[in-house]
């Protein structure tokens, strides 16, 4: 379960080239705030509180990277709450999330041409979501596991960041757009432009931003960028 194969060398340059041009985090999806605890937040935290049975306990997340890209793993029951349609589809005990450039993603081969295009043009995206089983680390024993803890108002800022970055219909359901490109997953469409400001690690980087880590998504342009900085973050724990 890993994109190490995938090879990026011919484009460092341009990488490069464009990364003293990176924006902050004025691009869809956004940070989420820690905002004053109103009755609806307050009713969505208890639902959490039960189900992890004391409110100060410190949750589990798992951030995956692929050697390129970066993902989530929540816990599926968790999430389900919040997103009933994929109670539905997955029945796994937790399901990893990850966001990027549409045509990237679905390719079944990448070119060079594909590759500037999700970098230097803005792209629609989409969410990769992939049922995943109690064994994280034998599961994507092929990519690098980083496990962090958060408290219940931080676990919550980041399952709302992952909501939130879900497009909806008219109805406010979340919208399938064809099967998943590893183990039984999922493409759905998602909000913001992909590009070179706005990337898939730094869709991750604003996550670990709205759960409270002290990160700039700003230059979060590689998957090694992510674990380094949360690495960093853990340090000072």
């Amino acid at each position: 379960m890993s994109f190490k194969n995938i090879k990026f060398t011919s484009f460092n340059g341009i990488i490069i080239s464009l990364i003293l041009f990176l924006g902050g985090c004025a691009n869809k999806p956004y940070v989420i705030s820690q905002k004053p605890v109103t009755p609806i937040a307050l009713a969505a935290q208890q639902v959490l509180a039960e189900q992890q049975v004391l409110a100060a306990l410190q949750v589990p997340v798992y951030v995956v990277s692929h050697g390129w890209h970066t993902g989530f793993v929540i816990k599926n029951s968790d999430i389900a709450e919040y997103l009933p349609q994929l109670k539905d589809r997955f029945d796994l005990n937790y399901i990893e999330f990850g966001w990027g450039d549409e045509g990237f993603y679905k390719a079944p081969k990448i070119t060079a041409k594909l590759a500037l295009q999700a970098m230097l043009l803005p792209t629609s995206t989409v969410i990769h979501a992939v049922n995943v089983p109690e064994d994280i680390g034998n599961y994507f024993s092929e990519s690098h596991v980083q496990t962090i803890f958060l408290d219940l108002d931080q676990y919550q800022r980041l399952i709302e960041f992952i909501v939130s970055s879900f497009a909806r219909d008219q109805y406010g359901n979340i919208l399938p757009v064809g099967n998943g490109i590893y183990g039984d997953s999922q493409f759905y469409k998602a909000i913001g432009s992909y590009y070179i400001l706005n990337t898939c690690n730094k869709w991750t980087a604003k996550g670990l931003k709205s759960a409270g880590m002290n990160i700039s998504p700003t230059f979060k342009l590689t998957a090694g960028s992510i674990i380094k900085a949360i690495d960093k973050a853990q340090s000072k724990l």
